[in-house]
């Protein structure tokens, strides 16, 4: 549950995902600490699509080397099964291709491992509320991606001009405008003097109007129309 500013009113239920149980109980025992809900934690991908579907947390702090099933399957299936999950990628990995490949398959947040125990309990808020999270340096590179994307074939959604195409409000384009220029929703706040929750809404019902489903189609979609040029 979030207020009117998008902040969690209820403690931000938060499940672990990694195959070396140290790291994984130490992980939930700060988070823990910090006030967040460990509802549940799984050491291989099997096991953690299982209990993800089971546990439905706010947040998946997600592995990508694990047993079984990787990460990045684990993200795809958990996304799709439950569009109100948010992955926060937790990797030791800083590879392009891992971050990117992270990035397509529907996390929100790549952090490395290095993080402080500070920066991951900042990160996990802040992609509760569905800010994407990464770690300096790699945002430049998935706003390129982005990018890239955006220049291959478009995939479903409708394109401007098609009948029955539902048409955005100027507000709704300009949060569009401003996410694909790579802005965080609390940057899009400042920036029109607006709530973050009024944010979170103009964005899902964007999604909702363009029939796309997540941050990174709908990047696409803004790029490929020029916004972000505007």
């Amino acid at each position: 549950m979030t207020d009117t500013t998008g902040r969690h009113t209820d403690p931000i239920k938060v499940m672990v995902v990694d195959d070396h149980p140290m790291w994984r109980d130490a992980v939930a025992r700060d988070l823990s600490e910090s006030g967040f809900e460990v509802v549940a934690t799984a050491g291989d991908g099997e096991q953690a699509v299982r209990r993800a579907k089971a546990a439905a947390p706010d947040v998946l702090v997600l592995d990508l080397n694990l047993p079984g099933k990787p990460g990045v399957q684990v993200c795809k299936e958990v996304v799709a099964a439950n569009g109100a999950v948010r992955v926060l990628v937790l990797s030791a990995s800083g590879e392009h291709a891992d971050v990117l490949e992270a990035v397509k398959s529907g996390a929100t947040g790549y952090l490395l491992k290095s993080a402080s125990t500070e920066d991951l309990r900042d990160a996990v808020r802040r992609t509760a509320v569905g800010d994407p999270v990464f770690t300096p340096g790699l945002a430049g590179l998935v706003l390129g991606e982005y990018r890239r994307l955006a220049s291959e074939p478009a995939g479903a959604g409708p394109a401007d001009g098609e009948p029955g195409t539902p048409r955005l409000t100027d507000r709704e384009t300009e949060v569009l405008r401003l996410v694909a220029k790579g802005l965080s929703y609390k940057q899009i706040a400042e920036r029109l003097v607006i709530s973050h929750r009024t944010v979170q809404n103009h964005v899902q019902n964007t999604l909702g109007k363009l029939q796309l489903h997540n941050r990174v189609e709908l990047v696409r979609y803004a790029i490929e129309r020029g916004l972000d040029n505007e």
